[in-house]
């Protein structure tokens, strides 16, 4: 039997999506939620039919690199200890316009064309497999750096994908 003749459909996007913000006040003190976090909303699918990220990078603005940890919650109105839960986490680059990308993305299943990942002069030995973020319906993509300081020069944070 044909796996179209399960009538099911492929994830199609609907509509892009691109947003940026500014982690300047965007705290957490530690990897775990805790009650005095003033993590940013980056991407609110909680009444949508869900979204999916194909990049999330970061922006330097300053010269010294920060921990911005990912969250996935039910809440989007404010990242509660009992609805987050840590998703990923990557460092901020060094220096003023210094871009850095969260590369520990879940793998996905689409298909790619059969090949070695990595450089062609040190390849892993790996084969090739695409990487996103879905953020199902019900769930807000949050973020902010580990620290306990605000600052004025905090990295951008900024994610590109679609929603369904």
């Amino acid at each position: 039997m044909a796996a179209t003749s399960t009538n099911k459909q492929p994830l199609l996007v609907d509509r892009v999506l691109h947003y940026a913000i500014n982690l300047d006040t965007a705290i957490n003190t530690q990897i775990d939620i805790v009650g005095t976090n003033t993590a940013a909303l980056i991407v609110n699918a909680t009444t949508s039919d869900g979204a999916i990220i194909e990049d999330i990078y970061s922006i330097g603005r300053g010269s010294a690199a920060e921990t911005i940890n990912l969250y996935l919650s039910t809440g989007a109105d404010y990242l509660r200890p009992n609805e987050g839960v840590l998703i990923g986490q990557f460092q901020s680059g060094v220096g003023v316009g210094t871009v850095t990308r969260w590369e520990d993305a879940p793998k996905v299943l689409a298909p790619v064309p059969a090949s070695i990942d990595g450089p062609t002069t040190t390849p892993t030995g790996k084969p090739a497999q695409l990487q996103a973020l879905y953020i199902p319906k019900g769930r807000a993509l949050w973020a902010c750096r580990q620290s306990a300081d605000n600052l004025t020069n905090g990295p951008l944070l900024g994610c590109q994908g679609g929603w369904y």
